[in-house]
């Protein structure tokens, strides 16, 4: 299919259809929509000529008001201004159904037909399907749910954009058009702030309507396509929850949280059982089976409904019971119906009684205090000097004897402290109610010494816990450059320590390993932060080879490519012999788990790329996939020359005040998006340090500038072609999967930058010289991206991907203009309390509406 005829498709499938059912909205029998609906349409017209004329926000709005009269004063042009960020809010969510419902139409099936075509060709080749069987042995891919503010739609609009796909898909205008009065009415935001337990019940609707389906629909695929028994391979789609159990800067996840989300997510998972067996009970009517059937009724229902505070594991006795119905069914009736539980029964065997795995994660420093806190209160208990932090990491490491302890806290100890003893004995109670797989691994934020680890595990022996049964998973998550560099030692440390070698081993001799894009970004710039991890992937393989390690890599990775999203399956597919990759972990996260997991059909696709590039990545390596030393050579220059340009912009006086008076970063922290604050140490001054990435991220992507995604990349290609380079940076884009896939990744940010919007900061006698900077960058990066493809447009080779980006990025140009018109006027500083007010909200919703367009491209 040529390039020219998928725009095609796309413009017929989403682009025309939307046009249409946007007419719809002008309907709504709501107050003063009509007017809203009429006068949208201008608005949008007006913002693109003034922003190609390179006017200031200022003089957009008041050029627009100088045409319409009738909203003369400011009252009424603030609430007009309201209504064009509702009436474009619902644009958006009309776009994702659109988009979403032609998802066959416009050519998505035909790469996720890459497995089941991998799968079609072992039938009749009998070693591929020994390797694909063989590798699905110990291969399994893990989402794992994260609670980060980027996506803001609550489960309520969630249920209508899943409806009106359908909806949509039929072509059943009368229920589009019910659909959309419904959503005129349901709020898009939250009153309060949500805790995290609310983030929690938010993130289940994916759970329940998503993920509860499709991953038993996949595996069942795999397991029947290939002709094998169920036990006989490992569960290969697992998922994973951060809400409620992430308590790294969020004071407001506690254990008693934590211990409310695992009971949700059980309760939640037991009704699913429920449905599922009504339908069986139903169906199978038969002699033979009442007694089973009343054992699951019981046991479904008394879950479902009146759940005990401390329950216990049930999944042997269900699995017992519904493989008893299977034989009387195959014995005495034919296998009639025998299907329905068979598919309920893998349900039951891939989510057992807990669902999916809740992560608890805190940062390094909070478990030093922790540890610190002990051997104070117990000093001949634990036998630790009290001068213990004065040690060096050498002594701290013999310090630390792995005692088991039952030791108590008191009121001295301070809220963190009780935390972090709390859970640790907490995670006891939540594997009993449902196995070990309820809550399994305590991921160490800012890890950067191997006593972080071996501390934590000393945490737990002195909190009752024994060596011989802990049955938690120590994970490092190391995130700055300097800790990504030392990685490889800091485990090195761990191998060679004979007590955790024990551990390991207790473990299988399985050690995960957290890598995190968002902060690496943030500290070293996007080339720099992408080469970093993927150097220490192949350090860290090394060394994990060495010591006979099975390691698994847990990849942080957010929506934009800025946070290590974008092509992230043919990144996958490309990892190469030096590094571990039998088993793919990863953060969703925002508007990534609602673009590529909200629908059936979205996440069977998604979860279907996943699972091949986990496959073929394994199977058919491409040679190039592996670098040479020279090429190393190369990439560690032009990540060097990247990281030097990036510090020099972080380095300006400016860098800050010009994310924090010209981008709403402020916003941010003041609206109801998530329990977590925007920056650590939350009443102190702003420090870049203290800023959380995904605050950092999301601020210069309402710049539409997005630096994290691309700055400093052209400047170190512009040195590469001056020093005779170029054609060996131009091979590594032709060889390299994963060099493809980095520069790939940057076009795509790059597409979702639009430094019209803010031209007019030029002319700012502050910070005009600091802007243009940033654009000579943004220019010159996009010059050499450009040669470096062999294209005249960025992301010219993906261009339905292009097109939804640029329809996206066309229908919130007006919550631009109107963001940072009200960002110009709260900071001139002229307003009464009220109206300040009021364009504070109006910053806040905008944010809303940027960031549930900004979908990031699978």
């Amino acid at each position: 299919m040529k390039l020219s005829t998928k725009e095609a498709v796309f413009q017929n499938e989403v682009l025309t259809r939307f046009e249409l059912f946007k007419s719809l909205f002008l309907t709504l029998p709501f107050q003063q929509v009509k007017d809203t609906g009429t006068l949208l349409p201008f608005f949008a017209q007006h913002c693109e000529k003034g922003v190609e004329k390179h006017q200031t926000p200022e003089e957009i709005i008041n050029s627009f008001f100088v045409q319409h009269e009738l909203y003369s004063d400011e009252q009424t042009q603030v609430d007009l201004l309201f209504r064009f960020v509702q009436y474009i809010e619902r644009q958006v969510v009309l776009f994702d159904a659109i988009e979403d419902s032609s998802f066959k139409a416009i050519g998505k099936t035909d790469q996720s037909s890459q497995l089941g075509s991998l799968i079609k060709s072992s039938e009749i080749n009998p070693e591929l399907k020994r390797k694909i069987v063989g590798k699905l042995k110990d291969f399994s891919v893990r989402l794992v749910l994260t609670a980060h503010p980027t996506q803001f739609y609550p489960g309520t609009v969630l249920s209508i954009i899943n409806d009106l796909i359908g909806a949509i898909k039929e072509n059943d205008i009368h229920n589009i058009h019910l659909l959309l009065q419904q959503l005129g009415k349901t709020p898009f935001i939250n009153n309060n702030k949500p805790t995290p337990v609310d983030e929690a019940i938010s993130l289940a609707w994916f759970l329940e309507n998503v993920f509860y389906k499709v991953a038993s629909e996949i595996q069942t695929y795999i397991d029947d396509e290939l002709g094998i028994e169920t036990e006989e391979v490992r569960q290969l789609i697992e998922l994973g929850f951060w809400p409620g159990g992430d308590r790294d800067g969020n004071p407001n996840v506690s254990a008693e949280s934590t211990k409310k989300v695992a009971t949700l997510l059980r309760t939640i998972l037991f009704r699913c059982y429920y449905r599922d067996f009504r339908v069986v009970k139903r169906r199978i009517t038969f002699r033979g089976v009442e007694k089973y059937m009343d054992n699951l009724q019981e046991l479904f229902y008394e879950n479902s409904f009146n759940p005990v505070e401390n329950p216990v594991d049930e999944t042997a006795q269900i699995v017992e019971n519904l493989k008893a119905i299977q034989v009387v069914l195959k014995e005495d009736h034919n296998n009639l119906f025998v299907e329905i539980v068979d598919d309920l029964l893998r349900k039951v065997m891939t989510f057992g009684c807990f669902f999916t795995t809740l992560d608890i994660r805190q940062d390094s420093s909070i478990l030093t205090q922790t540890f610190e806190y002990i051997i104070k209160k117990y000093p001949e208990e634990t036998g630790i000097s009290a001068d213990f932090s004065s040690f060096s990491e050498v002594d701290k490491q013999t310090a630390i004897d792995f005692k088991e302890l039952d030791l108590a806290f008191d009121e001295e100890a301070t809220a963190l402290e009780v935390d972090t003893l709390q859970v640790i004995r907490l995670l006891k109670d939540i594997q009993k109610s449902g196995s070990e797989r309820a809550a399994q691994r305590f991921i160490i934020s800012n890890c950067q010494q191997a006593s972080d680890i071996l501390g934590l595990r000393q945490l737990f022996l002195w909190s009752g816990w024994k060596k011989d049964a802990l049955t938690i998973d120590f994970v490092p998550l190391f995130e700055t450059v300097d800790d990504l560099t030392r990685a490889a030692d800091v485990m090195k440390s761990l191998y060679t320590n004979k007590e955790y070698a024990k551990h390991l081993k207790l473990r299988g001799n399985k050690q995960t390993i957290m890598l995190g894009y968002s902060d690496s970004t943030k500290d070293g710039g996007y080339l720099m932060a992408n080469w970093s991890i993927y150097s220490a992937k192949i350090e860290l393989t090394a060394i994990a080879r060495e010591y006979d390690v099975d390691l698994v890599f847990f990849d942080g990775r957010g929506g934009p490519p800025a946070r290590g999203g974008g092509k992230t399956q043919r990144f996958y597919a490309s990892m190469g012999e030096e590094i571990a990759n039998d088993h793919i972990q990863l953060t969703i996260q925002g508007q990534t788990i609602s673009s590529q997991y909200g629908s059936l059909d979205t996440a069977r696709f998604n979860i279907e790329q996943l699972l091949h590039a986990g496959i073929i990545s394994d199977l058919k390596q491409r040679s190039g996939d592996t670098l040479t030393p020279h090429q190393k050579g190369i990439v560690d220059k032009l990540a060097d020359l990247s990281y030097n340009k990036f510090m020099d912009l972080r380095k300006n006086p400016l860098f800050l005040s010009y994310l924090e008076n010209l981008s709403p970063l402020k916003a941010l922290s003041s609206i109801n998006i998530s329990s977590r604050p925007v920056k650590r140490n939350s009443d102190k001054e702003l420090k870049l340090k203290d800023l959380r990435a995904i605050s950092f991220v999301t601020a210069w992507s309402q710049l539409k500038q997005n630096i994290p995604g691309f700055y400093g990349v052209g400047t170190a290609l512009k040195w590469a072609e001056q020093n005779n380079l170029w054609k060996d940076v131009q091979q590594l884009y032709l060889s390299s999967g994963f060099f493809q896939t980095l520069i790939d990744n940057c076009m795509m940010s790059m597409t979702k930058s639009n430094f019209d919007i803010t031209s007019y900061m030029q002319y700012d006698e502050k910070y005009g010289e600091f802007w243009k900077m940033l654009h000579a960058e943004f220019l010159i990066t996009k010059e050499y991206l450009l040669k470096l493809s062999n294209t005249s447009k960025l992301m010219e080779n993906y261009p339905i991907d292009r097109e939804s980006i640029l329809a996206r990025e066309n229908i919130v140009l007006p919550l631009l203009i109107i963001q940072h018109y009200a960002i110009k006027v709260i900071n001139e500083g002229k307003l009464d309390e009220k109206k300040r007010e009021a364009y504070a909200k109006l910053i806040a919703r905008t944010i809303y509406g940027v960031v549930n367009a900004g979908r990031n491209v699978a």
